[in-house]
Formats: C-alpha cells, sequence, structure tokens
C-alpha cells in the first residue's frame, strides 16, 4: 500500500517541530516553516492564524509522541520497572553519542528559550513535563514494594526528570558523553541507596 501524503497541516507541524528543534523557536520563521513543509501562506494561516498556533500544535504533537515515539521503543523488552526509568534514560544517551552531543531535549530547549512565554505555552510546556513525569511516576509506582514507605514518589520523578535535563544541557555544551554518564551513574546510587532502603525495611 502507497503512504498517502499527511493533510497539509500536519505536514506544517512536522517542519516546525523540526525546525523548532535544529534552529529554536525565534530564529524559526514562517517562511522557514513554509519552505520546509512544501506549503503555501494561504495554507498555514487557515489552519494556524499565528506563529504561535503553530507552536501550540507542536507541543501537543510533543505530547501525544511520549508514549509511542519515546516510551515504547525505550522499553521494549525492559520489564522491571525500576530499569525502564534507567532504559529511558539510556534513550536520551543514545541520542546524544548519534548526534556527537548536538542532541537536546526539544520541550527543554523550547522552555529555556521561551523564558517568559504566553500563558497557553507555558501550560503546553508543563503539559509535556507532566506527562514525562508521569511515566516515571508510574515505574515508581510499579516498584513501591521495593521502595522505601515514605518515599515521595512524585518528588522523585521530577527529580529523575531534573537529572536528565541537566545532564543533556551539560553534555551538549561540553559536547563530552561522559559527564551524561557520570550525572546518571550518580543518579544509579542514589536509587541503589532507596533500594537498600526499601529492602531494610522489609527484612
Amino acid at each position: 500500500m502507497v503512504n498517502q501524503v499527511p493533510p497539509t497541516s500536519q505536514r506544517i507541524v512536522m517542519a516546525a517541530l523540526k525546525l523548532f528543534a535544529d534552529k529554536g523557536y525565534g530564529s524559526t520563521s514562517i517562511a522557514d516553516i513554509l519552505k520546509e513543509a512544501g506549503a503555501n501562506s494561504g495554507s498555514l494561516y487557515h489552519a494556524f492564524p499565528t506563529k504561535q498556533h503553530v507552536l501550540l500544535a507542536v507541543l501537543d504533537a510533543y505530547r501525544q509522541g511520549i508514549g509511542p515515539m519515546l516510551l515504547a521503543p525505550a522499553w521494549e523488552d525492559v520489564d522491571d520497572p525500576v530499569e525502564r526509568i534507567f532504559a529511558l534514560l539510556g534513550a536520551y544517551r543514545n541520542a546524544l553519542a548519534l548526534t556527537d552531543c548536538v542532541y537536546g531535549c526539544q520541550i527543554g530547549s523550547l522552555a529555556l528559550e521561551l523564558h517568559e512565554p504566553d500563558p497557553e505555552v507555558r501550560e503546553g510546556l508543563a503539559a509535556n513535563f507532566d506527562g514525562w513525569i508521569e511515566a516515571v511516576r508510574g515505574c515508581l509506582d510499579a516498584a513501591a514494594d521495593r521502595l522505601p514507605g515514605d518515599l515521595d514518589r512524585l518528588a522523585l520523578a521530577r527529580f529523575v526528570l531534573a537529572v536528565m535535563e541537566g545532564a543533556v544541557m551539560q553534555a551538549r555544551t561540553y559536547r563530552d558523553l561522559a559527564i551524561f554518564d557520570a550525572s546518571i551513574a550518580m543518579l544509579r546510587d542514589h536509587f541503589d541507596r532507596l533500594l537498600a532502603a526499601g529492602q531494610g525495611e522489609r527484612s
């Protein structure tokens, strides 16, 4: 079966998604998006009255892609919930390795660039972070019987996100994958200590 050409609006969103990742939101013009999408201005403005509407659609596409595009490949054949967390972090490591540490978390990059975004944009950014955090929190909930009983699992999930974003940012800045690895190793040590404490409670 021959793949159908996606609707113009979808092509525009995919083009913007790529350009925002490569160039940043501020450095991407409407003309850039139209050229990348192979679309005309009438088609764009019919679906997206402003550049911000394109950004909101991109953020929604990212949010919807967390499961199928990020979690599913990372978690394939990984059953242990704690190891799923580190498999997810491993997916970011692979992206860094494949790009000589040029890769960056697109949502993190947009959040840094748009430091005072419109409330609707901020909500879209937050929804993406929430989706990521909820996925990690789900892993922690699944491993709750191995962790300390008083552990704040939501706070730990947010900490995992903070480590990932910081590790990616530093690896990109120094162009050094070892910095990412060192951060994840410290996180692994923290998890090992939590698991040991959880086991001690139940002994």
